[in-house]
């Protein structure tokens, strides 16, 4: 009886520094616990659920279209000169995955995360995506105006600036391929063998400029590498390249 009595106790404990932990982070109270431990729940645990696969997956779908709509709204508002193609670019830029990983890690939501292997393994973006699924539990535990309240308190209020996220390069790739386009340049991104002993895997791009190598770059993933390496290049080329963007 009395080892009963020290399970349930330990479960209890358990719940209620979770409970005082979200609620610290949420600035409200949660209701039901079971929704923010899915949304902390990676899909290496392989848990199921009548035959539905109990991790954050979904919940990073929805919250993923939550936040994109509350930022949505909000730069509506907020600029109300702006069209399509500005408004679409400014949202871009708040919900860039770089940009919600820095949100995810800030609050170090991956301390809550249930994995079947180490967190190490899965790279930067888990950090997003757990941001994302903490969204999605916000949304389908106390509805559209606490969802609201959340992203208004933990992403615009602190991080968007209207003045500074117009200069706020997403994609370092696409501005150098359309600086190349427009002056008639010849580029190429080639992946060559990394002998890197990292783990995971490392690959390694070299950008070549009208045949010329003007930057290197490794990284996880060949996407990764090629944005790092054009990264440089941008920075290399910054006043020829800004002086086309303006």
């Amino acid at each position: 009886m009395s080892s009963f009595k020290n399970i349930f106790s330990s479960t209890h404990d358990r719940d209620e520094d979770f409970y005082r932990s979200l609620k610290k982070i949420l600035g409200f109270r949660p209701k039901d616990l079971s929704i923010y431990r899915r949304a902390f729940t990676h899909r290496s645990t392989n848990k199921i659920s009548n035959g539905i696969p109990q991790n954050y997956e979904r919940l990073e779908f929805l919250g993923d279209a939550m936040l994109g709509a509350v930022i949505a709204a909000y730069l509506f508002k907020k600029v109300p000169e702006g069209d399509e193609g500005y408004l679409t670019k400014m949202r871009s830029k708040v919900v860039s995955r770089e940009h919600l990983n820095e949100l995810g890690r800030d609050l170090n939501l991956v301390k809550f995360l249930k994995t079947g292997n180490s967190v190490q393994q899965f790279g930067g973006n888990v950090y997003g995506n757990v941001f994302e699924a903490l969204v999605g539990a916000i949304y389908l535990d106390r509805g559209i105006r606490y969802c609201e309240k959340f992203i208004h308190k933990r992403v615009i209020k602190p991080y968007v600036d209207i003045k500074k996220l117009e200069g706020k390069v997403i994609s370092y790739k696409s501005i150098f391929i359309e600086w190349c386009q427009k002056n008639k340049k010849k580029f190429v991104f080639e992946t060559y063998d990394d002998d890197g002993k990292d783990d995971p895997k490392h690959f390694g791009v070299r950008l070549k400029l009208d045949d010329e190598t003007i930057a290197k770059a490794r990284a996880t993933s060949k996407k990764k590498a090629e944005e790092l390496a054009a990264k440089r290049a941008y920075y290399k080329f910054q006043l020829s390249i800004e002086s086309f963007r303006q």
